[in-house]
């Protein structure tokens, strides 16, 4: 493991920079360009190593997925139900979203493959998704508690189904839906709340015929089988959650001025705006515009002073699922209370990340309290004390947002791995140290993380 320490900031983080692409549309893009006809080009794809394992694995399944020298990535497809059975297992890293919706992919072909991951990964629970899976023809051999290392046998003949999400879930209703790509009539999803529709526009624009419509039930997204996608361009924008750490870094920093480029600000995607705009951070879209059915922008974000606490609630939580980290962070730094409510989900992440924030906060000296799936954090208008070690636990979230607490704290905060931080980030520290962030080893040595894989 390699640590790293971030020390407060000399000054104001000033600078012009962009985030990597879309980790949610990167995976969906490798996938959906797999299973269409003809090529596909991504330009701005996220090369972190979860949505890399995800290329890995589109090639093992049968499709051309390769990396151009002007940096696109060009996929050629092999058409809805052509997938072959891969020869080798499937490891799919840390990456929990592409597994789930690779598993989705996989279940409406008639092949046999084997999924695993790292040690994080093969903690994470796997039932949500294998459910309704289930009940369209696959078959699973798994892990006690349905985990990963797990064999999946696809149906021979899939069977649409009327699925109601138990709990609201991206990763499961795009699941179900990829799985509904090779099923004949209609595979329809009910979610109780809306979640990110990256899966449904994406589809669109690949030539799918899906419908979605608000009614009693919640939201019903339903997908017409067996379509012929064609191959498209994709230009993926910059990641928010990716964005959400400059974003706060500068929030913290008295006098910082700095502008983000091309972030994604698709409407189920910016939860941690709404609250940063009631928190009365000076965050503004410019230069909004649409690129391929997603809306994006620039963000300009000034650092004016501390920020206010407020209730955020549950209903929110699936727009900013992957944001309550940096922002409790934030609320650290706040005047008043900030209480997060609704954020069971954190338990079932790349770790537990409610039970991680609430430590590492209060390893900083932070007043931090959880009660059931409520967090609370309480400031006093300046930035904890600082000087925590905090255990990342294979968490690229964890990792980041405590590097950026520890811009604005008065002792250095060292997190004990910066490993996990290429899975999303990998030019993480260089961009930060550029804007005028101090985070390095705590020996001095090298600028952070390094890719470790490549596709």
């Amino acid at each position: 493991m390699t640590a790293l320490r971030s020390a407060t900031a000399a000054g104001p983080l000033t600078g012009e920079i962009a985030v990597p692409g879309d980790k949610s549309i990167s995976h969906r893009a490798l996938m959906l360009g797999s299973l269409a006809v003809g090529e596909t080009v991504i330009e701005g794809l996220l090369e972190g190593e979860d949505v890399l394992r995800t290329a890995v694995a589109m090639r093992a399944l049968g499709a051309m997925v390769s990396q151009q020298p002007d940096g696109s990535w060009h996929v050629r497809g092999v058409g809805v139900g052509a997938l072959t059975e891969p020869a080798e297992v499937l490891d799919m890293g840390n990456a929990g979203t592409g597994a789930r919706l690779l598993m989705g992919v996989v279940a409406a072909h008639p092949i046999t493959a084997f999924f695993t991951g790292d040690a994080s990964l093969v903690r994470r629970p796997m039932a949500r998704v294998m459910t309704p899976l289930r009940q369209m023809g696959a078959t699973f051999l798994a892990r006690s508690g349905d985990r990963l290392p797990l064999g999946l046998r696809g149906a021979s003949d899939p069977l649409p189904i009327r699925y109601r999400l138990p709990v609201a879930s991206a990763q499961v209703k795009s699941a179900v839906l990829l799985a509904g790509l090779n099923t004949p009539g209609r595979t329809t999803v009910v979610e109780p709340e809306p979640t990110r529709d990256h899966t449904e526009l994406m589809l669109r624009h690949f030539g799918a015929t899906i419908d979605v419509e608000d009614g009693p039930e919640g939201r019903v997204v339903s997908l017409l089988g067996q379509p012929e996608l064609t191959g498209r361009p994709v230009l993926v924008p910059g990641d928010p959650s990716s964005a959400a750490f400059p974003i706060v870094a500068a929030l913290l920093v008295e006098g910082s001025n700095v502008l983000i480029r091309n972030v994604g600000l698709n409407p189920l995607r910016t939860g941690l705006l709404t609250t940063l705009q009631e928190m009365g951070a000076a965050v503004a879209v410019e230069n909004a515009r649409v690129q391929a059915g997603e809306p994006v922008g620039d963000l300009r974000v000034r650092g004016t002073g501390p920020l206010t606490g407020v209730s955020v609630p549950a209903g929110r939580a699936p727009s900013m699922i992957d944001e309550y980290p940096i922002l409790a962070c934030l609320a650290a730094a706040g005047r008043g209370r900030t209480v997060m409510h609704g954020l069971g989900e954190l338990r079932v992440k790349e770790s537990d990340r409610l039970t991680a924030v609430a430590e590492g906060l209060a390893a900083c000296g932070a007043v931090v309290s959880v009660d059931g799936d409520t967090l609370t954090v309480e400031g006093d208008g300046h930035a904890p004390e600082g000087g925590g070690h905090i255990a990342t636990r294979l968490d690229h979230r964890i990792a980041m947002a405590f590097l950026v607490l520890g811009i604005a704290t008065r002792e250095p905060v060292t997190i004990d791995d910066e490993a996990a931080i290429s899975t999303s980030f990998p030019d993480f520290v260089g961009l930060m140290n550029g804007l005028g962030a101090r985070i390095a080893r705590p020996d001095g040595e090298g600028d952070g993380p390094r890719r470790a894989i490549t596709a």
